[in-house]
């Protein structure tokens, strides 16, 4: 008996480590910021359902610097966000249809369950890893460059 039990614990644990295996390894696209000292480039992962976005970047230990999430609402609109489950640390840029950055939330707290509201109708947002923000000198008004976003 005790035997069954170790192979079902060992297989849960596989299982689990498999699909957090899944969700770090999903396809990423490429995006890049227009600030007034260059263009950043980041390779996101896209986000486009509700399932997926609801999800996000929960469960996650680590992510590489030159990457994001992206989160597409679909549809413009005043959206909040929150970091429940959510172990890294985020900056939360909040975009207009026309790419234009609206807000910009730094260093948004692991595992809160505090509400970060967008200030305004958006039709995405970008997840980076904290400090990315203040770093590469990002403000209100830069452009985020991703076929999601139409220009002006």
């Amino acid at each position: 008996m005790l035997n069954i039990l170790r192979r079902a614990a060992f297989a849960a644990v596989a299982f689990l480590m498999l699909q957090a295996g899944a969700f770090a390894q999903n396809a990423t696209e490429p995006l890049s910021i227009a600030t007034r000292k260059g263009n950043h480039a980041f390779n996101v992962e896209v986000m486009r359902d509700d399932e997926s976005r609801s999800r996000g970047l929960m469960f996650r230990r680590s992510m590489a610097a030159d990457h994001g999430m992206l989160f597409d609402f679909e549809k413009v609109a005043p959206v909040a966000m929150w970091m429940k489950n959510t172990y890294l640390s985020l900056d939360m840029l909040f975009i207009r249809p026309d790419g234009s950055i609206a807000r910009i939330a730094t260093d948004a707290e692991p595992q809160s369950t505090r509400v970060i509201p967008s200030g305004e109708p958006v039709l995405a947002v970008l997840e980076l890893n904290a400090g990315t923000a203040v770093k590469l000198g990002l403000a209100a008004g830069d452009r985020v460059l991703h076929p999601l976003f139409k220009p002006r």
